[in-house]
């Protein structure tokens, strides 16, 4: 089971971003994903999950999570970016404990 997190980067304050998760090595339909974000000093806290069949529950304004089952990758759009989104970026497979590698994003003017 492999999760590959992608989209990363320096963005301006007000900016978008959309990160990708490339999945595989299991059955990615099946499973619902989630998103969850680090910051410096801080627990890991979560941003998003999607169900199975696509039901998704955003808990940031302007962030929105999506799933392309054809693809195997679960997608998290980011808008509206302020400096305090600033924090590496997971995607998850709740129910097999499974993490990726992260992704940073940097909010700075």
């Amino acid at each position: 089971v492999q999760l590959v997190e992608s989209g990363g980067g320096l963005v301006q304050p007000g900016g978008s971003l959309r990160l990708s998760c490339a999945a595989s090595g299991f059955s990615f339909s099946s499973y619902a994903m989630r998103w969850y974000r680090q910051a410096p000093g801080k627990e890991r806290a979560l941003v998003a999950d999607i169900s199975s069949g696509g039901i998704n529950t955003n808990y940031l304004d302007g962030f929105i999570i999506s799933r392309d089952n054809t693809k195997n990758t679960v997608y998290l759009q980011m808008n509206s970016l302020k400096p305090e989104d600033t924090a590496v970026y997971y995607c998850s497979v709740p129910t097999l404990r499974v993490w990726g590698q992260g992704t940073q994003v940097t909010v700075s003017s």
